[in-house]
């Protein structure tokens, strides 16, 4: 038996992986920085967590944080089990592969390309006026939003062509400034008492089934995503078997911890029917009111600057994703070999980069020039895209973990390979179940664009899946 597990790939007519690899030397930290700076943390705490209370569940919102990190804990379980067997970058697309096949494995793919590259050009939507609002906070003159997301265009291009570890150094810093604030504020919130005594929504049953908690929990889900991107960084990772399962880990637990105590704190700030009232009249400035209330006018003005610093963040992170995307499919010669030919110097995947940089400028060039609101409808329409995409990315590869140890464990414990994953796949289904319910809402109230958006979707899966049948699997992944 050994020997046959140590026979060459020539003897069991398996074709040699691909030499077209990136180059890097991420630990764990890097790629917690790297995942964590895609779900924009200070952007949900100043947009997710006011809707979430005024038409969720209200003050029972923060406790919905929880729930959905224990659905993704759950997915990361199987996840992060099935990661040793899976020997190359592609993230979801991978794992898909591996258990389901090619056509279902590249259709994935081009789910995943299509969901990352709306987001990434959607949240220049909301970057456009974030720059306004800080040059207005200066004193400046009032520019075109475009402009500040072209300036912030230039620099992610530059960014994505480099190194990866150019840019994990970047959103490090950017990341570790804007949870030091928001930190800032929840211990002023909490050394104060809230405004008369700390809330006890979240722990309350009653306030956590108050309202919606099905839209309350669609909000929470929809802020985690980014988290699930550390496997596309394994070619560039020190070693990957070890550091994307912690990574993995880490970047949930420290989203959810810091979600769940902020919007609890939030909520605390002003009372639990208050801070429902605040946020639906007015949810756009509810984080900045509460910042000046209780840190005063330094600490609003300097939330101000993180906002726009956290949603560029996001930016470089879903590009840096996006592009490693689109390099894998080259590898796979789905897509065009040049672009799975790294950078000579930098390791990186800069013609995939380039590529994604031509489709994100022409998406922001056309609302600029129809004169779509940038967050009304530019954003909101991207976003609704993004959610939709990365729940249908999650249920496709908890079922490509269940199917793979369906028939062997590799001595794995039935909790790690079936018992979790099954689980988190049923809070995965209601997720979605839930987002399709209310994808009308999300894009503006057209269920004609929400249509289009899941029509968009599946076009995206079905062509891959066509290319898939088309394309010879020259990839090895070892069990």
């Amino acid at each position: 038996m050994s020997e046959i597990t140590a026979a060459p790939n020539s003897l069991r007519n398996e074709p040699e992986p691909p030499a077209r690899k990136l180059r890097g030397n991420l630990g764990v930290a890097s790629i917690v920085f790297l995942v964590v700076a895609a779900a924009a943390p200070l952007g949900v705490i100043g947009g997710v967590v006011p809707l979430g209370l005024a038409a969720g569940n209200g003050a029972g919102f923060p406790a919905t944080f929880i729930i959905s990190t224990i659905i993704l804990l759950l997915f990361a379980v199987g996840f992060t089990a099935m990661t040793p067997y899976v020997e190359e970058a592609g993230a979801f697309f991978s794992y898909v592969r591996k258990s389901l096949g090619l056509p279902a494995g590249i259709g994935i793919a081009f789910v995943a390309i299509v969901s990352y590259v709306a987001l990434e050009a959607g949240v220049y939507g909301l970057l456009g006026p974030a720059g306004v609002a800080v040059v207005d906070l200066l004193g400046g003159p009032t520019l075109p939003w475009w402009l500040f997301a072209a300036v912030a265009f230039a620099v992610v291009t530059f960014l994505g062509y480099r190194h990866i570890e150019l840019s994990s150094k970047v959103l490090g810093v950017l990341l570790s400034a804007e949870i030091a604030i928001v930190v800032v504020l929840d211990l002023v919130i909490v050394a104060r008492g809230g405004d008369h005594g700390l809330s006890t929504g979240i722990v309350n049953p009653h306030a956590i089934v108050s309202g919606s908690l099905g839209i309350g929990l669609l909000f929470a889900i929809i802020s985690y995503v980014g988290f699930e991107a550390t496997a596309i960084y394994r070619d560039e990772a020190r070693t990957p078997e070890h550091t994307i399962p912690r990574a993995t880990y880490v970047a949930l637990i420290l989203i959810g911890v810091f979600y769940a105590v902020t919007a609890w704190a939030l909520v605390s700030g002003w009372g639990d029917d208050a801070a429902v009232q605040r946020a639906t009249d007015s949810g756009g400035t509810f984080l900045g009111d509460t910042a000046q209330r209780y840190i005063g006018i330094v600490g609003a003005d300097i939330i101000t600057v993180l906002y726009f610093t956290s949603l560029f963040a996001c930016i470089l992170a879903f590009h840096t994703i996006a592009s490693r995307y689109l390099f894998a499919l080259s590898q796979r010669d789905v897509l065009p070999a040049s672009l799975s030919r790294p950078h000579t110097k930098h390791g990186s995947p800069h013609r995939a980069s380039l590529w994604i940089s031509g489709v994100v400028a022409i998406s922001v060039a056309l609302a600029a020039i129809f004169k779509l609101d940038p967050a009304a409808q530019f954003y909101t329409w991207f976003a609704g895209t993004t959610t939709v995409g990365v729940i249908v990315l999650l249920i496709a590869t908890s079922v490509a973990v269940l199917v793979f140890f369906g028939k062997d464990r590799r001595g794995l414990s039935q909790w790690r390979v079936r018992i979790a994953p099954a689980i988190g796949l049923v809070g995965l289904l209601g997720s979605l179940v839930l987002i399709l319910a209310n994808l009308d809402t999300l894009v503006g109230g057209s269920s004609v664009l929400a249509w289009v958006i899941i029509g968009l979707l599946v076009a995206a899966f079905v062509v891959g899946a066509i290319v898939g049948t088309r394309v010879r699997d020259n990839t090895v992944a070892r069990s």
